[in-house]
């Protein structure tokens, strides 16, 4: 029988602990109706008997503290609220015990922003890492040594898995129990929750809104120019001889004051308008590639899908209501 830990840290969001842990006990009832015994022992693990959330509004009473787990074959991290640094401080009794646990031969699995918790044990130095895309400026800025995965619904590295955004912990859920289990029951999951089973990004949801929490100002000023001129061809040349500063010197102070090169910024800040031209608006495609700077159909097109991982056409069709209703 495989044991499965599923933390309750302080301010964790309770509904992923209930799901995961309901997604694990409803396979156990599926394997005894086909009359076959239990796979899993499922326990939540706590650092005291009561562990109180959303300011107190609820409170969880853990099976076990984590003094009594001495030996569990899946660790499952949920996501964390609030301030995430005071957050992490207040938990840190749990990260010695992960630890211990990984390297005794459990998996760890870190739910949305419970990749935070996963990345303060130092585990994932040095390897792959997914979370929800609106933290991710906040996770670089404190890990790192961790390789984040933009737009990445689960990765996987040497027993250590991680979800991207909000309800995409439930592809992870999948995703572990046909690893556990088989394909067969991980389909008969899917269609019970009425989940996407194999999805793999979730690049379609994420509003890109430029990191600006640095201290360059010529490179904000840069940004504000863009984010200004969407209409406009920018090349990264003339960015670069505005704010009087040498070419390849602006792309390594771009680079390293918001994540992504000038061209990649460009780029994120047309597609994230086009996006809600095609949200919003009764333009076709033709009109929001030209609302937004582009002349080149194929081009547009290309890199379009390269963010969003849809084509605009596609991207229109599910998300603008009118498009939806026709």
């Amino acid at each position: 029988m495989k044991h499965i830990s599923i933390l309750v840290p302080d301010e964790a969001v309770l509904g992923t602990i209930a799901d995961t842990r309901y997604m694990f006990t409803t396979l156990n009832e599926f394997l005894e109706a086909d009359g076959k015994s239990p796979m899993f022992r499922v326990q939540l693990v706590g650092l005291g008997g009561e562990v109180r959330l959303n300011q107190g509004l609820f409170s969880i009473h853990p099976d076990v503290l984590i003094g009594d787990v001495s030996q569990t074959d899946l660790i499952v991290i949920p996501p964390l609220s609030g301030n995430l640094k005071a957050t992490l401080e207040r938990n840190k009794a749990f990260l010695p015990w992960i630890i211990d646990h990984y390297h005794q031969g459990a998996e760890v699995a870190s739910l949305c922003i419970g990749s935070f918790m996963l990345a303060a044990t130092g585990l994932l130095n040095g390897r792959e890492c997914s979370s929800h895309w609106a933290s991710a400026a906040e996770f670089r800025a404190m890990f790192p040594e961790v390789d984040l995965i933009d737009g990445r619904i689960i990765t996987e590295e040497q027993g250590l898995y991680s979800s991207g955004g909000a309800t995409s912990y439930w592809n992870l859920l999948l995703h572990l129990v046909e690893k556990m289990t088989d394909r067969e029951l991980a389909i008969r999951i899917a269609k019970l929750f009425a989940l996407e089973i194999d999805r793999k990004t979730q690049s379609p949801f994420v509003m890109f809104n430029g990191q600006k929490k640095h201290e360059d100002e010529p490179i904000k000023k840069a940004q504000e120019f863009i984010e200004c001129n969407l209409t406009e061809r920018i090349s990264v040349d003339d960015l670069a001889s505005r704010f009087a500063i040498g070419r390849r010197h602006f792309d390594r102070r771009f680079k390293k004051a918001t994540n992504n090169t000038p061209a990649e910024y460009i780029q994120r800040v047309k597609i994230e308008a086009a996006k809600k031209w095609l949200e919003n608006s009764h333009k076709n495609v033709n009109e929001v590639m030209y609302e937004v700077g582009y002349n080149d159909t194929k081009s547009f097109r290309t890199v379009f899908k390269k963010i969003t991982g849809l084509s605009p056409i596609d991207y229109r069709n599910k998300y603008n209501k009118e498009a939806v209703v026709a």
